[in-house]
This record gives structure tokens, sequence and C-alpha cells, in this order.
């Protein structure tokens, strides 16, 4: 059920093709445009009924069922919590601030301020944000982590109640885009202390060397089922450093801010992807890394000490961005053994599945692929391994990934052409704070820094008759009724020690008493947040066109 915002953004774009280049042309329909007067009535219609049917305090989960019976986040929630996590309350707000830039009506600027709110009201004391929020407070959200979390088999990051806040999955970096953004649109000053205070702490949870960890601040205790607790280490997965990086740069030119600490910070945290790149004859990353050694470390169970292959893709293309934020080829030097390697490491020709290119996992010092299993049927008797066997897997996360080297390659290629200097005079980084602007648009498809001063918008405006279909479905309440493809077993008390209904090696969920979400083949009808994200991005598209 775990979906990021740039997954999402892939997704709700389906219709264009993202592009880190403005300045491509845009296709242009030829069909009758919809009626403006009707696109503008349909997303009032739809924003109010999500603002005054679903929200809860100004804040949103991701999936609701019609008669509010029950409702998800990444795990189910109580009806008090809101979930952070993209799609959450973050990304929904995200989309009325885009729906407000498209029309000026100031119902989505004050839908879009709501679930600001709701973002400072359980903002932690430090500045950040866990997945979660629960407006019936501390107490009741201790309870859903001992019950929900504490028996979701698969998703450890929940498994117990942790107190501080997460860079995971980009829930803090995109609440605190949307704080800066709804600060920027009218600069009430309610919202520049939350904003200043998320600022602060991606601050100082940043390691002198300048990684970031996944959570802060840090706890006593951490770790779960015998197991050191990871969260401190550097982390790269879901583009945790990524994420920091984007906010910082957004912050030191939106602002105009000249201060030094945010392109200090900046700049760190671009160096420490070269200092973790390990040395030959493995020049790749891991998820995270020990911050001391900066060798790759373990982090969940079903996340080994190894390289990830995917991990070291998105590195190299990171570092890539790097260079043209800065001219300074110490971001490319050391790429081509990163590829070579990637190359060396390649899944065997009789065990590629369709679109899979590489193994997940690589073991340090023998370029030995490991893969992810599990034994037993629920969070009290079950366990996951690593192990060489590449039969039985587990299917909730891929020991398999698809990477298009050759398509590294080029890139890499055609930075190693670019002038640095004409980089540096081209650089959101380099440019002169408030130079730029933040794009006007952050939910038409996933954006970056080199979208600022632009409008962000799709490469290819959907059809007139896909808006005439989005128009159609939004019902009398106005609501997108969609199919939940996603479920969860309740919650049935404590989970049993015993193993019970038989095998669950290669199953979606585990037992009954596992809550973990689970693909479903008996979709039901519901209200999804990444749907109504979705439609609405395809009528502000109308409207622009």
């Amino acid at each position: 059920m775990q979906m990021n915002r740039r997954a999402l953004l892939s997704a709700a774009a389906a219709t264009a093709v993202a592009s880190a280049t403005p300045a491509l042309a845009r296709t242009v329909q030829t069909a009758p445009p919809a009626d403006r007067a009707a696109v503008l009535a349909a997303m009032k219609k739809a924003t109010a009924f999500m603002t005054d049917k679903v929200a809860v305090g100004g804040g949103y989960v991701w999936q609701v069922l019609p008669d509010f019976s029950r409702r998800w986040g990444e795990l189910e929630a109580k009806p008090t919590m809101i979930w952070v996590q993209p799609p959450g309350t973050a990304t929904v707000g995200h989309l009325y601030l885009d729906a407000y830039h498209a029309t000026g009506d100031e119902q989505f600027y004050n839908a879009a301020k709501a679930a600001a709110d709701a973002l400072v009201a359980g903002q932690h004391p430090r500045g950040g944000w866990n997945y979660v929020i629960d407006t019936a407070g501390e107490e009741s959200l201790k309870d859903w982590y001992a019950k929900i979390g504490g028996n979701a088999w698969r998703l450890e990051e929940f498994q117990r109640y942790y107190g501080n806040a997460t860079f995971d999955d980009a829930g803090t970096a995109e609440a605190s885009q949307l704080l800066l953004r709804v600060y920027l649109e009218k600069r009430e000053r309610k919202y520049r202390a939350p904003l200043d205070k998320a600022i602060q702490f991606v601050l100082d949870a940043q390691y002198p060397n300048g990684g970031w960890p996944q959570r802060f601040p840090f706890v006593e205790n951490g770790g779960l089922h015998g197991h050191a607790d990871y969260t401190p280490y550097i982390t790269f997965n879901d583009d945790v450093a990524g994420e920091n990086l984007e906010f910082l740069l957004y912050a030191h030119q939106a602002l105009g801010s000249n201060d030094a600490r945010l392109v200090d910070a900046i700049e760190r945290g671009m160096d420490i992807y070269v200092k973790t790149q390990q040395p030959m004859p493995q020049p790749a990353w891991g998820l995270q890394h020990f911050p001391d050694t900066l060798k790759p470390a373990p982090a969940r169970t079903i996340e080994p000490q190894a390289f990830a292959t995917h991990t070291t893709a998105a590195n190299i293309r990171s570092m890539i961005g790097f260079y043209k934020l800065t001219g300074d080829r110490k971001f490319l030097e050391r790429l081509p053994e990163a590829l070579d390697w990637l190359d060396q490491v390649k899944t065997p020709q009789n065990l590629i599945a369709p679109g899979r290119t590489h193994p997940t996992f690589i073991l340090e010092g023998s370029n030995t692929p490991v893969y992810i299993h599990r034994k037993g049927s629920n969070i009290a008797n079950g366990h996951y391994y690593a192990d060489a066997n590449p039969n039985n897997l587990i299917v909730h996360y891929g020991s398999f990934r698809s990477i298009d080297t050759a398509a590294i390659r080029r890139e890499y290629e055609a930075a190693f052409a670019m002038d640095p200097a004409a980089l540096i005079a081209a650089s959101p980084l380099k440019a002169k704070a408030g130079t730029l602007k933040l794009p006007k648009y952050f939910t038409l498809r996933d954006v970056s820094v080199w979208d600022m001063s632009t409008d962000a918008r799709r490469e290819r405006a959907p059809a007139p008759e896909a808006i005439a279909a989005v128009l159609s479905k939004l019902d009398d309440n106005g609501a997108w009724i969609t199919p939940l493809t996603t479920t969860s077993n309740p919650y049935n008390g404590p989970s049993p020690e015993a193993v019970t209904g038989g095998e669950y090696q290669t199953t979606r969920v585990g037992d009954l008493w596992d809550v973990s979400p689970y693909n479903t083949d008996f979709p039901v009808d519901g209200i999804s947040t990444a749907v109504f994200i979705r439609n609405m991005g395809d009528l502000i598209e109308a409207l622009e066109a």
C-alpha cells in the first residue's frame, strides 16, 4: 500500500510525460476544450466533499470507504487519525494550492490552509513529522501503535512508537514544502514560526559529514526483535537525502534568504554521496550507511547489510544532478566505476523476470546476490531472512530491480560534455537567493528545483475525452468513487505465537492477525486521495488549456 509522492505523481500524470526540461514544447489539443464553468464547478464540488466529509481536522488519510466505516493510510487508521506520508495531508494541501493558482478561488486557498493547520497541530516539537497524526492525542496514538502497528508483520517501521519524527517517504519534506508554499502565498505570520521550525529540524538532524538519519531526534533502545536501531544510520532509501536537499534549496531561493547555514547544509548534503561511495572493486552504495565508518548498514530485517543496486542507480543520477547544480566534476569522477559495477552484477539470464535486470541486494566483499524470504504466519511467530536462494521470495518487497544502465550512461555522458561555467550560470543553487520562485504547480507532475520559476505543467495535457470522463464520474455528493485495490485484515487481537493457517512464504499477507496492507483480487469501491489528486490535476490542466 505504500506509495511515495514521486510514485503518486508519476501515476497521477499518466497522460503526461514528466520532463526535467521546462522548455520542452507541450502537445496542443485540437479538439474543443471543456466548458470552463463546468470544470470549475466540478472542482469546487469535489473539494467541498473532501473538506466537509472526508477530512479530519483539515487532514487526510489515503483511502476511505463510502460509509466512513474504515479508513487507511499505509495501515488502517482510527477515525481520529490523518496521514503525513504521501499521498496524505500535505499532498492534498499542495493540490488545493495548485487549484487556487489555477482559479484564484478562495475556497481552494482555505482548504490548503486547513491542511497546513492540521500539519502544524501535529508537528513534532523539534520541527519534523511522524508518518501519522492522531487528533485524539498521544495516548490514542500509542494505542494504535500497540494494536495496529504492533501487528503489522511486514511494516517494521510501525511496530514501535518512537515519539520522534521521520524523513522516510518524504513525509517531513513534503509537509515542510507545503508550509513554505502556504507562507509565501500571502505571508501570513502564523505559518512562519512552524516553517522556521521545520527548516531548523532539517539542519539539526544533519550529521557534520552531511548525511541525514531516517528518524530524529534519536531515542534510547530503538531496535526491534533483537536488532540494533537502524534509524540513526545515514539514509538514502526512499530519497531521504534528496528530498531534504530539495526542500533546503526551495527555502533558500524562495525565502530570499542569505542564511549561510542553508547553503552549507546543501553542500555537505551533496558531498555525503561522494564520501559514501565505496572503493573499488565495489564502488556502490547501500540503502543506509553507518555514520562513522560510512560502510553499508542493515536496516529492517528485509534490508540486509549489503549494497543496493537501485539505490546505487538513484545515487548516480543524483550526482549527475549535483554536477549540474555546481559545475564541480568531483560528482562525476567515479560514476563510470559505479556503472561498470552495475553491469557486472546483473541478474543471470536464467533468473531474469520480465522487466527486472538486477538483484536488489549484493553482499559486500563478494558480489553475491541475496534474496528475501520469510517464515511463520504473523509478527509473533514469523521472521524475515536473506540467503542466496532466488526461489520462494516474498512478494511485497522486490528481490529484483529494473535498472537501465545504458540510459544512465547516456545521461552521464551528456552531463560530462556540459560546460561547468554554463551550468553555474543556470544553477538554482548558484543564483542569488530570491531570484527564483517556486514552481506554480506541485502536483501536475513530479517537480524539482529545476522547475523553479516555471508552471511545471505536464508535457501533454489530458485529451478532451479524458476531461469529459472525469466530469461524468463525479457523483452527486461530489465524490469520485473508485475501486480500492488494497485492503487489510481488521485488528483481531494480539497475534498468536503458534503458526496458524499454513504457509505464508509467498502470500500477500500473513494470517488473520496480520494487519499489513495487501493487494486484493476483490476490490471494494471507496474514496482515494490519489484518485482525487489525479482527477483534480486533469481539471487544472483543462482550465489552463
